[in-house]
C-alpha cells in the first residue's frame, strides 16, 4: 500500500461492496472504523443510485479501540439480520479494521443466525477493489451452490441457456452491456437463465449451475467464479469478451458452438455501422493516428485491437493496472510492437504517454487528466470513471451497437480538435477576429469586447543574461510572431513541433526562437 493522490483501485472491501450492491437481498456487514463510510458516495454520487449500499457499519471510534470491539461487531450483524432481514449476509473487515484482528467470520457464525453467512478474507494491504469483488463473487458461489452429489443432470432443452457472469454496481456499462447481450444471445437463439451479480438474488446464485454454460463478460469480475462452477458442475464458459466488431463475431461463433446452434445466417447478415463509417471518406485522415491505451486489462486489450484492426490507428503504448491480468497485456503489446505498461502509479503512466507522443488517449478518468494536461483528445474505456460516465442514455460497450459507441466516442474527439484547429488558423480573418461581431450578425452586430482574454498562449520572456563566470542558461524564449506561427501548426503535432524547435534551439544555443528558426527546425528534423 502506498500514500497518493490518485489510485486507480480502491481496497479489496470497496470490490465486494460493488457485488452486494448488485444484489437485491444479500446485506454486507463490514468492520469498519467511522471514515471508512465513505464508500456510500461511490455508489450514491458518482453512480447516482437512488439508495445506498446494502451495507452495515460497525462504525467504532478511537475510543472504542480500548473496549471490546468484537462485540461492537456481533451486535452490528445481528441488527442487520433483524432490521433488514437478508437471504445471505456476508462479513469482513476493511483495511484499518483488519489491523485489529477481531475475525468479523468467526464472530458472524457464532451468531448462530438462520441464513448462509459468507465470511471474506480480504487481504487489504496485498489486493485491490477488482480483486475483492472476484473473490467476493466465488466466496459467494461457493457457500450458495447445492453440493455436487445433489445436483440432478442438467435436461435437455430445447433451447440452450446460460448465465451472463461479471457485472456488478459501479461497473463501467455494465447495465448497458448486460442487455446487448441478452439481445445478441436472444438472435443466436439462447436464454439468459441468470444475471449475476447484477440484479440476482440470493436464490439465482443458488441455481446458476443449472445453465448449460456461463458467459463472462468481466474476466477481472467473473474469472474465479466461472472456474469453478466448470470444475464443480461441468460449465463450460466463454473465453471471447464481445467489445469490437470482430471480438463480437467471434463470440457469436463460441456461443453457438458450445449451445450447438448453425450461427452462419446471424453472421452473414450481421454488421455495425461502424464497420462502414471507419472506412468512409470523412474517415480515412484517422489512418494511421497514434494511440495511447491504458485501463483495466480486458477494455485495454479489446480498445487496442480495435484501434489497431477496425480504426486504422497505429498503437504506440498499452498498459494496464491490473497487475493479475499482466500476462494477457504483455501478449497483446507484443501484437504490437510496444513496449507493455504495468503499473498502478499515475504519474509513470502520465510520464510513458508523454514519450510516447500519441494524438489520441484511450484510458480511464486519470488519462483524461492527464491527456487534458497534455492538451490531447481522450475518451475514457475504463474503470475508474465519474459521474459523466454514468449516462442516462443507453451506451453499451459491447456488441454490434457497442461498437458503434466506441467508434462515436473514439473518433469525435478527433473531429473536434480538427475544428478547434481549424477555428486557430482563420483566428486572424476578418471574419473571425477577437474584434469581429458574430458572422450571421452581419454588419449590425457590434464588435466583442475588446479586453476578451486571448486564446494564445503566453509568451516567455527571455531569461536575463548571466553573469560571465556562470553557463549559459538552459532556457529558450519563443518571440510572439514565432508563437503565433506554432498555433497554425495542427494540434495534433503542435507539442511535437513544439518540442522538437526548442531542442532544436538548445543545441544550436539560441535563446530566443523566431520564426526562422521555426522553419529551420522543421527542415532539420524532415530530413
Amino acid at each position: 500500500m502506498q500514500l497518493t493522490l490518485w489510485t486507480y483501485e480502491g481496497p479489496p472491501h470497496v470490490g465486494a461492496m460493488r457485488v452486494a450492491t448488485a444484489l437485491t437481498d444479500v446485506r454486507y456487514v463490514l468492520h469498519a472504523p467511522q471514515g471508512d463510510t465513505y464508500a456510500d458516495l461511490l455508489f450514491t454520487m458518482i453512480e447516482r443510485r437512488d439508495r445506498r449500499p446494502p451495507v452495515t457499519y460497525t462504525t467504532f471510534q478511537a475510543r472504542d479501540l480500548g473496549g471490546d470491539t468484537a462485540e461492537l461487531f456481533k451486535s452490528a450483524a445481528r441488527d442487520a439480520y433483524e432490521r433488514f432481514q437478508p437471504k445471505a449476509l456476508l462479513v469482513g473487515s476493511s483495511c484499518t479494521a483488519e489491523l485489529i484482528q477481531d475475525d468479523p467470520g468467526g464472530l458472524a457464525q457464532g451468531l448462530k443466525l438462520p441464513i448462509p453467512v459468507v465470511a471474506l478474507e480480504l487481504p487489504a494491504y496485498q489486493r485491490k477493489e477488482n480483486w475483492g469483488a472476484s473473490e467476493t463473487l466465488y466466496q459467494l458461489v461457493r457457500a450458495l451452490a447445492p453440493r455436487r452429489e445433489a445436483v440432478p443432470r442438467r435436461p435437455v432443452r430445447e433451447r440452450k441457456c446460460c448465465n451472463l457472469l461479471g457485472a456488478t454496481a459501479l461497473g463501467f456499462r455494465h447495465r448497458d452491456d448486460v442487455a446487448e447481450i441478452t439481445r445478441l444471445l436472444a438472435q443466436i437463439g439462447v436464454d439468459v437463465h441468470v444475471v449475476a451479480p447484477l440484479d440476482a438474488s440470493a436464490a439465482d446464485i443458488a441455481r446458476l449451475h443449472e445453465a448449460d454454460f456461463n458467459v463472462v463478460l468481466y474476466p477481472e469480475i467473473a474469472g474465479q467464479a466461472a472456474n469453478y462452477l466448470q470444475r464443480a458442475f461441468g460449465q463450460p464458459f466463454t473465453k471471447t469478451v464481445p467489445i469490437g466488431v470482430g471480438a463480437t463475431r467471434e463470440f457469436i461463433a463460441e456461443v453457438a458452438q458450445l449451445a450447438g446452434i448453425d450461427a452462419g445466417a446471424l453472421l452473414a447478415k450481421s454488421s455495425s455501422r461502424a464497420s462502414w463509417y471507419s472506412r468512409s471518406v470523412d474517415s480515412t485522415y484517422l489512418t494511421g493516428k497514434r494511440v495511447f491505451v491504458f485501463g483495466d486489462a480486458t477494455h485495454a486489450v479489446a480498445a487496442a485491437r480495435i484501434a489497431s484492426e477496425e480504426l486504422g490507428f497505429q498503437v504506440v503504448g498499452l498498459g494496464t493496472y491490473s497487475r493479475e491480468f499482466a500476462r494477457q497485456v504483455r501478449e497483446a503489446a507484443a501484437l504490437y510492437g510496444v513496449e507493455p505498461l504495468i503499473s498502478d502509479d499515475y504519474l509513470e503512466v502520465e510520464q510513458k504517454i508523454a514519450e510516447a507522443q500519441p494524438e489520441l488517449v484511450l484510458g480511464t478518468q486519470m488519462e483524461r487528466h492527464i491527456a487534458k494536461r497534455l492538451k490531447l483528445p481522450c475518451a475514457v474505456i475504463s474503470a475508474p470513471v465519474h459521474v459523466q460516465d454514468f449516462p442516462a442514455r443507453y451506451s453499451p460497450q459491447m456488441g454490434f451497437e457497442g461498437a458503434a459507441v466506441l467508434f462515436d466516442t473514439w473518433v469525435h474527439p478527433l473531429m473536434m480538435g480538427l475544428e478547434e484547429h481549424l477555428l486557430a488558423m482563420f483566428r486572424e480573418d476578418f471574419e473571425f477576429h477577437e474584434g469581429a461581431a458574430a458572422s450571421h450578425l452581419s454588419h449590425a452586430g457590434a464588435p466583442r469586447e475588446q479586453h476578451m482574454v486571448s486564446s494564445q498562449p503566453p509568451v516567455v520572456e527571455p531569461a536575463p543574461a548571466p553573469a560571465a563566470n556562470e553557463p549559459a542558461p538552459v532556457v529558450t524564449a519563443w518571440a510572439p510572431d514565432a508563437q503565433k506561427e506554432l498555433q497554425k501548426i495542427p494540434f495534433f503535432v503542435r507539442g511535437k513541433a513544439r518540442r522538437n524547435t526548442e531542442r532544436f534551439a538548445l543545441d544550436r544555443g539560441l535563446a530566443t526562437i523566431t520564426v526562422e528558426t521555426l522553419y529551420d527546425a522543421k527542415a532539420h528534423f524532415g530530413r
